[in-house]
């Protein structure tokens, strides 16, 4: 169950008034964590900045989505896991490498490669070393790909960790 109530135009106030209503026009309709995030208008409003701006990463999606994946599963966000998973699907990733990526891999080793960074800048960044950061070049990331990595990690970390705070669950809601 919700911990917190979700917002609507009608209800938010100030900024998180002005950017929900911007978002019902534009969207139609928005999801729950996006309305609920509206409690927060610097938090709505990082989130929307982050968010767009990771949509102009040039890390491939259908490996941003498997590090996605593999935070959230350390994290324990169902809403984010399901969420992620489902946009992974609709890039073409087979249930196998879903699996995998759950598990915090993959059978590419490139790819495995990026997501074990990922995993590092998670859980402990002070260990990444020069000959990783070589490998990942060697598997063919750029300095912007690597780059990336560290703000899929940082909108994940905020997306889960918000959703647990707010109670939000698959089963309780809509969702981004």
């Amino acid at each position: 169950m919700p911990r917190l109530t979700p917002l609507t135009p009608d209800s938010a106030v100030g900024a998180s008034r002005d950017l929900l209503a911007e978002l019902v026009s534009r969207h139609g309709r928005i999801g729950d964590m996006v309305s609920t995030m509206a409690h927060s208008p610097a938090v709505l409003g990082g989130y929307l900045q982050l968010s767009r701006a990771m949509g102009r990463a040039k890390l491939d999606r259908r490996i941003s989505e498997r590090i996605s994946m593999a935070i959230q599963a350390l994290q324990g966000c169902g809403l984010c896991l399901d969420a992620h998973a489902g946009a992974a699907r609709a890039l073409g990733v087979d249930e196998e490498e879903i699996e995998r990526a759950h598990a915090g891999t993959s059978a590419d080793p490139a790819i495995a490669a990026i997501i074990a960074l990922a995993l590092q800048v998670y859980r402990e960044p002070t260990s990444i070393t020069d000959e990783q950061v070589t490998a990942l070049r060697d598997h063919g990331y750029s300095d912007r790909a690597m780059a990336d990595v560290v703000g899929v990690v940082a909108l994940n970390i905020l997306t889960g960790a918000f959703n647990l705070l707010a109670g939000l669950t698959p089963e309780s809601g809509t969702g981004a």
